[in-house]
């Protein structure tokens, strides 16, 4: 009877994905120690969602599209070319786009699903979080022109730093297998060339296609749901517990000490980017260096926990450490240059 009820139990909790148990954890934690702030992430994480949600849905069909009609196959070969002009394209249009660090996370998971190369693709994850154009536009008010313009140009830079990186490592041999299993079938060096097939535009025609769009988008919308409602709900107790004004206040000087304690600060801190703009600028007008007020929001921005999760949900361990240590460095680099030009 025992081992009947062992084995039951192994089978039931083999069948729970961890990641909704974990979810569900939390919230039953909350729940019972402080009813006050599950509710409030429970609201919180309803309205990120809402908010990634045309994205997530896009990104989705888009993925399931691909597949039930080959064209993924014609995606990921285009995608084969010039890579060093994939990367700086990447960093550019990372830097430039309307991509805050949640909604990019759907774009990238298609893009690996559809065997994209990891280093054009991680010049884009690095670069999108740290600007876009409204941020530019409020960063250019409160902080000015030329911290809007070191910033995006700390976007763009921090981009090909990182895509160039898994480049070369990939040209090394190094992480000839960075995703996770199941997750697409690309590489550092390009997805594996695959035959090539004529795409079925009109997917729907065929029953078979159509069964695969379907499983396509549901294995999809499983996958990226249950890790942004985790990315999410360990968001909003990040912005209850830890204070950002805290955080940033301890950083100040303009020496390299200064800039690398904010750098070291901004990486594992979660600091919204739009809500960081006011409280930087009050802070520099207080007496903090300018240098450590970029180099804590690009950190912050780039290692932001649904960005975080993303690549830790996507790709293998070495990926990961690789992501935290590009913002690292770059958001250190960038706030250390600023400093000597102001």
């Amino acid at each position: 009877m025992t081992e009947r009820v062992l084995e039951w139990g192994r089978s039931w909790g083999g069948n729970i994905d961890r990641v909704w148990l974990a979810v569900t954890a939390i919230f039953a934690i909350l729940a019972l120690m402080t009813p006050n702030q599950a509710f409030a992430s429970v609201h919180f994480t309803f309205d990120a969602i809402l908010e990634v949600g045309p994205w997530l849905v896009l990104s989705i069909c888009i993925a399931a599209y691909a597949s039930a009609t080959d064209a993924d196959n014609l995606i990921a070969r285009a995608f084969q070319g010039n890579q060093a002009m994939m990367i700086l394209t990447a960093a550019i249009f990372g830097g430039l786009s309307p991509f805050c660090s949640c909604g990019v996370i759907p774009l990238i998971a298609a893009l690996l699903a559809m065997g994209v190369p990891l280093a054009p693709v991680m010049a884009f994850w690095l670069a999108s979080p740290v600007m876009d154009p409204a941020m530019f536009a409020i960063t250019t008010g409160a902080l000015g022109f030329d911290f809007a313009v070191a910033k995006t140009l700390a976007a763009v830079g921090l981009g090909l730093m990182g895509g160039f990186a898994i480049f070369f490592m990939s040209q090394a041999g190094w992480l000839s297998s960075p995703l996770r299993e199941g997750v697409g079938d690309g590489g550092c060096g390009g997805a594996k060339v695959r035959t090539t097939k004529s795409p079925v535009w009109k997917f729907w025609i065929e029953a078979e296609r159509r069964q695969k769009f379907m499983i396509g988008a549901k294995n999809s919308g499983l996958f990226l749901g249950k890790w942004l409602t985790l990315a999410f709900v360990l968001e909003s107790l990040m912005v209850a517990y830890i204070p950002a004004d805290l955080v940033a206040e301890t950083v100040g000087g303009g020496d390299v000490q200064s800039i690398m304690l904010a750098t070291l600060v901004g990486v594992p801190a979660y600091l919204n980017g739009y809500a960081a703009v006011p409280l930087v600028a009050g802070l520099i007008q207080q007496g903090m260096a300018p240098g450590a007020g970029l180099a804590f929001m690009v950190a912050g921005g780039v290692s932001s926990i649904p960005a975080a999760i993303a690549v830790w949900a996507l790709a293998k361990k070495q990926v990961f450490f690789l992501y935290l240590g590009f913002a690292f460095v770059g958001s250190l680099m960038a706030g250390m240059l600023y400093q000597a030009t102001v």
